[in-house]
């Protein structure tokens, strides 16, 4: 198929300049009704905000051109069929797991997978095993899975209805998921994964395989992080014997608007066909003007440059993160986030030619961090491995059960009642159902104590945390 064509966006742009006249939602009316204080900025993309009028298709129900759209997307990743989401990845995981998994189903997880995939086992109400990740010593993150650790929760669980992956995780780090699986294939497992981060992999060998070449039943990915899409505006694709289609439909329906965002469904559609068309010099141009950029950075004194094996994440580490961070907004730069050691940059995609402001921005960081010292005084981090866990309590029994609120410093051996998500990157620190460790709670404290962005905590203001009452005790 031709990968240039756009023909959702095409069509919006053909019926916004035909100066139609709309008797229709929404209320704005093509632009034409809007606040004056914000008309500057919105008159051109209201325009495309347009609804399931005759010619424009419909997300549920796809017969046109938005059904053309989702063709060329299933063609540029060679899937049995790919969807557009509105939701972002959150709405995918929510319908691939709801689609895989039943009531009581074992369900092995990767440990250090985002909040919307906790949330699917919740409403699914599943029987998850999380599994361990690798610890990153460099990165000082947690990374990927073990083959053998997927191996040996296999054996201990044969009966698991599905293995729920992140590919790669935040910091653009991959590992062994072919050989996962495989493995998994050969016990009849169908293999989830949450690529998030890794929609732009189909590029070329520069970046690390997808999911989807490596043969994951289903894959979701976040075309609004590295390709030039809306926020909110992500990928299902679905490439298996082992999952129901017409479930993971349903789902798709129930969980999304049933009044999609055209202009980000165009978007979608003409940052697919911005990978589809992706080219080798494209790929080289990238290539070259990301090296300059890292060189740069790597002459920084009091910075360590830690490139992962996606070359559009950067982290970039010094004597504290969180320091840095304040330190580039200061100057105008907005990282992806920051960790108590690491600041996250996500880099740009370029196409051959395209103007950039890399270079700038490493004179901009250079003088940000000129008065920083040398990174060589850090705390060691403390590795939390949890090795494989269950909750004690099914998502059932949650909800038949009294909560309290207790001082960090008295909970652990507690059974957590809510979630505590640094966030980003929106991994549960601990999860509703499970046990609280003195590890647990050293990390809390250390993260309140830094001030770093945490979801969840109702009480963590006051330095409590809530657990269920009658557990744990």
């Amino acid at each position: 198929m031709e990968q240039s064509k756009t023909p959702l966006y095409s069509q919006l742009v053909k019926h916004s300049t035909g100066n139609p006249l709309s008797f229709h939602v929404p209320g704005h009316k093509n632009g034409a009704f809007f606040p004056e204080e914000g008309r500057a900025f919105f008159q051109q993309i209201l325009k495309l905000d347009a609804t399931e009028i005759t010619g424009l298709d419909d997300l549920h129900s796809p017969e046109g051109v938005i059904f053309e759209a989702e063709e060329l997307l299933r063609d540029l990743y060679r899937t049995d069929k790919s969807f557009f989401l509105i939701g972002g990845s959150t709405v995918g995981n929510l319908a691939m797991v709801l689609a895989a998994v039943d009531e009581d189903d074992v369900v092995l997880v990767q440990r250090n997978c985002h909040k919307s995939i906790m949330n699917a086992l919740k409403l699914a109400k599943a029987k998850p095993v999380f599994i361990s990740p690798e610890y990153n010593e460099k990165f000082r993150v947690a990374a990927g899975l073990d083959r053998d650790s997927v191996k040996s929760a296999i054996s201990q669980y044969p009966n698991a209805k599905a293995l729920i992956l992140t590919y790669p995780n935040y910091y653009g780090l991959a590992y062994d998921l072919k050989g996962i699986i495989d493995l998994a294939h050969a016990h009849h497992i169908p293999v989830m994964v949450d690529e998030a981060h890794g929609v732009h992999f189909i590029a070329g060998d520069y970046f690390p395989a997808s999911a989807v070449e490596l043969g994951a039943d289903l894959v979701v990915q976040s075309a609004h992080k590295t390709l030039p899409a809306m926020t909110m505006g992500a990928f299902l694709h679905y490439q298996s014997n082992r999952v129901s289609l017409s479930k993971l439909k349903f789902y798709l329906q129930a969980l999304q608007s049933s009044s999609p965002s055209y202009p980000l469904m165009a978007s979608l559609d003409l940052a697919r066909s911005y990978l589809g068309t992706y080219n080798k010099e494209d790929l080289s141009y990238l290539k070259s003007e990301l090296e300059k950029f890292k060189e740069k950075l790597e002459g920084i004194e009091s910075l360590r440059v830690l490139p992962g094996d996606d070359p559009l994440k950067l982290t970039i580490q010094s004597s504290s993160g969180f320091e840095l961070q304040t330190r580039l907004e200061s100057k105008g730069i907005f990282a992806e986030l920051a960790d108590p050691y690491n600041v996250l940059l996500v880099l740009p995609m370029l196409k051959n030619g395209m103007k950039h402001r890399l270079q700038e921005a490493a004179r901009t960081i250079a003088e940000a961090v000129r008065t920083m010292p040398v990174g060589k005084n850090k705390p060691e981090a403390k590795v939390i491995k949890k090795g494989m866990s269950k909750l004690e309590i099914s998502y059932s029994e949650m909800e038949k059960q009294k909560t309290e609120s207790v001082l960090l410093q008295d909970a652990a051996g507690r059974i957590s009642a809510e979630q505590i998500i640094p966030y980003p990157p929106g991994i549960p620190l601990s999860l509703p159902g499970e046990v609280l460790t003195e590890d647990d709670i050293e990390t809390i404290l250390f993260l309140k104590e830094n001030e770093a962005k945490i979801q969840g905590g109702e009480y963590l203001h006051a330095g409590k945390i809530k657990v269920f009452k009658s557990w744990g005790i």
